[in-house]
């Protein structure tokens, strides 16, 4: 502003027309196009309360480190980082899709390398639109509202809204699936978004179901998943699937930490953590053996539990989970 502009002293039409040239001037010089993408890592402050302050910033430094991997391989740029959110921007939105894909492959083969305990979850959100920058600050609704589809995601989802499905190439839009009218807290509004999967979802399990007593379970959506008849021990959830029976007799046959599912590229594997018998696909496993748990596949349990592999369902299911391909 020129220094001997008083401000005191226009007049109403004086300064309406001044600010229509300053939001001309914005516009002109740092209004842009642009996919914007937050990340926020699931559940940090009970971990921070849990483990401490020291583990805490290790699992935030796992995420921006991973961030910045993923950006330098897709040309993206951080703009930002607090606490367990972290926002980045990309001039290509195709480019934002897979660096966030590439994101969550990352921190899923860390994952399979740390304890259930010390998981890194994320929830990621895509929008693009208009934004001003200077190159190195970044402003605007667009920003915002990315915020709030990353806080819609479930742990582990890639969400984005139709503005940025639009800006995606065919091949990362095949990927893409409806989720509907989405309720965005903070925002006063429903919002139609899509989730971006970045894993084969065709080849993971979704729920298993008991033969025994046809409860049907569905499976967590995250990295390493464990199973046994423990529900609690000092307070938290002992396992992520608690196992039992009508008979208590037959469940004590099950173990505490029975196995686990863990997830890679490719589908899950299942790994034994227990002396107790696990059968998989008429495979005996013993404790820390590994196979192969894909949609289907049957495994039993100390002879007294049956479970099957729920897969998604199939292509002429009419659930509405059809692949997004129109603008």
């Amino acid at each position: 502003m020129p220094p001997d502009l008083d401000l005191e002293t226009l007049s109403m039409t004086e300064i309406i027309r001044l600010q229509t040239l300053l939001s001309e001037a914005l516009a002109r010089r740092f209004e842009t196009s642009a996919t914007v993408c937050f990340t926020d890592i699931v559940g940090s402050t009970a971990y921070f309360a849990r483990f401490g302050d020291a583990r805490g910033r290790q699992l935030q430094q796992l995420h921006v480190d991973a961030l910045e991997r993923a950006l330098r391989a897709h040309g993206g740029r951080l703009v930002d980082t607090a606490g367990d959110g972290a926002v980045s921007i990309f001039a290509d939105a195709t480019q934002a899709a897979l660096a966030m894909c590439a994101l969550q492959h990352d921190l899923n083969a860390a994952n399979l390398h740390r304890e259930r305990d010390h998981q890194v979850a994320l929830r990621v959100g895509l929008h693009h639109g208009r934004v001003l920058t200077d190159g190195v600050q970044v402003t605007g609704d667009v920003m915002n509202l990315c915020a709030r589809i990353a806080a819609s995601a479930e742990p582990g989802q890639i969400r984005l809204s139709h503005d940025c499905f639009r800006e995606l190439d065919n091949a990362q839009r095949l990927r893409c699936r409806p989720l509907g009218e989405v309720p965005l807290k903070g925002a006063g509004r429903a919002m139609a978004l899509l989730s971006l999967h970045w894993l084969d979802r065709s080849r993971f399990p979704l729920a298993v179901r008991v033969r025994e007593s046809g409860e049907r379970i569905d499976i967590p959506l995250q990295d390493i998943v464990s199973f046994g008849r423990l529900d609690i021990i000092e307070g938290m959830p002992a396992n992520d699937v608690v196992l039992t029976l009508p008979d208590e007799v037959a469940t004590r046959q099950i173990s505490r930490w029975h196995f686990e599912l863990r997830r890679r590229i490719g589908g899950y594997t299942l790994r034994s953590v227990s002396t107790n018998p696990t059968v998989v696909d008429g495979r005996v496993l013993q404790r820390g053996d590994e196979a192969p748990a894909l949609p289907g596949s049957v495994v039993m349990l100390s002879g007294v539990m049956t479970l099957d592999l729920l897969g998604p369902p199939g292509p002429d299911d009419a659930s509405g989970d059809a692949t997004m391909v129109v603008a």
